[in-house]
């Protein structure tokens, strides 16, 4: 029933009644006790109901999971005008279309609103402020006359060694050592994740920005060998491409991809299936909006790729996609996430060193009808237990996190991990933006704020040896347009960098150690 923001994308078409209709529920019988039982068989009928018709969706979301205040003045009335239910006047108004009658809806609104707490508990830090291994570099010249940062995409060519980014003014660099920029190509739409060759890179170009539903994603090869930029299209007509990954599924030698089609309302994952002759078909995997991320390896050991995939919309969860051997995938459902929560990354690594493959997760895109501060918002550990069978032993609260990466930071054999928050407490934690955690022991990290907010608000971000020394280090993505409208404390003015595109958080681990 609800997206992650509160909003139904499925078509469940349900009624509601006027607010009057709650005061009816009340007032039947004489007798206080009778009035008492009233409502409380009004809001278990409200529970059971909600029970039913909100899973159709997605994962049962909790009215704890909000405020009663977001729920009956951010989530229901935009859950109601995406049903086509008018909402004028704090009065709700239902058509005839209805599968669920005006008082059996009025009842789970009751619910919601009864259950919610007053307020929800935020967790304090547990972190210490300072730079830990990293120090920060900068580029040497920056424009601050121009367009403010707005950077879409950040890659390692890990055959020329340069970082390659992206902005929403549809531009496409490189960057040397010295994090000087050279512009590749002026690319049709913002470019939102690469794949590169050795002297190619693939492209996704996202179309329109900001959330839609046109059919306007393309993505495009360049020829990246130095003496011309050539852009060919394998598949256009994408809903809001995000993210690939390559791999040769179908194991004829042709090198095909699987595109997330995040899309709004409507969306897919998609296989753009290479064919003799260097054309390409799209097929659609599952006809869904959301999926934002994808991973790929071969999960049953049969010898054939398959891929997991991420999806951050109404229905969140990982799901697995199992190679059928015949140009088409099983699906299974890995892990479930509540639809308020805003699922927005995960990697596959070996996080304790015992051979299995563990999830690290992101939510916390905290946009459009809950923008409150979340206690569930931050990064999670799933630990493989066998047969990709999952369960939770690590999490860490992070305001509005947006993206973890994990690699051996310090060199000591085990993996750390690396998270940056777009939606952080800009109020009262603004350093927790960007957050190293070192793993002291298995399953055990000490935290640490990198106190880099002054320098941009960080959307994007890559794990790489930029500079070639042996250890990984971190580039950080500034995306500072919209940065009124994206900030969801009203009372707090953008105090960051506006014009600095990335900056490089250098590792200093193997200079330590000398």
């Amino acid at each position: 029933m609800f997206n992650k923001h509160g909003v139904s994308l499925n078509g469940l078409i349900m009624s509601v009644a006027s607010a009057s209709m709650l005061a009816l529920t009340f007032v039947i019988g004489c007798g206080g006790n009778t009035q008492v039982n009233t409502a409380n068989n009004a809001l278990a009928e409200g529970k059971e109901l909600s029970e039913k018709y909100c899973v159709s969706c997605h994962q049962y979301p909790s009215p704890a999971l909000l405020d009663k205040q977001t729920w009956e003045n951010g989530v229901l009335p935009n859950m109601a005008k995406q049903l086509g239910i008018q909402h004028e006047m704090g009065q709700y108004y239902a058509d005839k279309q209805s599968v669920i009658n005006a008082a059996d809806w009025q009842k789970i609104i009751t619910f919601y609103k009864a259950s919610a707490p007053e307020k929800l508990s935020i967790p304090e830090p547990d972190a210490v402020k300072d730079m830990a291994l990293f120090s920060v570099k900068t580029p040497p010249h920056v424009n601050r006359k121009g367009m403010v940062a707005m950077t879409t995409m950040i890659k390692l060519n890990p055959f020329d060694k340069q970082i390659y980014t992206a902005d929403a003014d549809n531009n496409l660099f490189k960057w040397d050592k010295n994090l000087n920029p050279t512009l590749i190509k002026q690319m049709p739409s913002p470019v939102t994740d690469a794949f590169f060759t050795q002297n190619t890179g693939v492209f996704t170009c996202i179309g329109v920005l900001p959330p839609n539903d046109y059919l306007k994603g393309d993505l495009l090869q360049l020829n990246l060998d130095g003496r011309s930029v050539k852009a060919q299209s394998l598949t256009d007509s994408l809903p809001r491409p995000v993210q690939m990954a390559a791999a040769d599924f179908n194991k004829d030698g042709l090198t095909d991809y699987i595109v997330c089609g995040f899309g709004n309302t409507k969306g897919g994952l998609y296989l753009v299936e290479q064919q003799p002759g260097n054309k390409f078909i799209k097929k659609i995997i599952r006809a869904l909006p959301g999926a934002i991320q994808i991973t790929t390896g071969d999960f049953n050991n049969d010898g054939w790729p398959d891929l997991m995939c991420l999806f951050a919309q109404a229905d969140e969860g990982i799901w697995m996609f199992l190679n059928d051997h015949k140009g088409g995938f099983t699906s299974r459902n890995i892990l479930h996430f509540p639809p308020v929560y805003g699922s927005n990354s995960f990697q596959l690594v070996d996080m304790n060193n015992d051979g299995k493959k563990d999830i690290i997760y992101t939510c916390g895109d905290n946009n459009d009808y809950s923008t409150i501060l979340k206690p569930y918002h931050g990064v999670y550990i799933f630990t493989n237990t066998g047969n990709w069978q999952f369960k939770q032993t690590y999490f860490y609260h992070i305001n509005g996190a947006s993206k973890v990466m994990a690699a051996d930071f310090d060199n000591d054999g085990d993996m750390d991990l690396v998270a940056i928050a777009f939606f952080p407490d800009f109020v009262d934690h603004p350093t927790e933006a960007v957050n190293y955690f070192d793993q002291t022991s298995t399953g055990k990290f000490k935290v640490h704020q990198l106190p880099v907010n002054k320098l941009g608000r960080w959307i994007a971000m890559e794990v790489a040896d930029v500079d070639g020394d042996g250890d990984q280090d971190i580039v950080l993505g500034n995306f500072s347009i919209y940065g009124d409208r994206l900030n969801n404390q009203k009372n707090y003015k953008p105090d960051w960098d506006m014009y600095q595109p990335i900056i490089l958080l250098q590792n200093n681990a193997e200079k330590q150690k000398k």
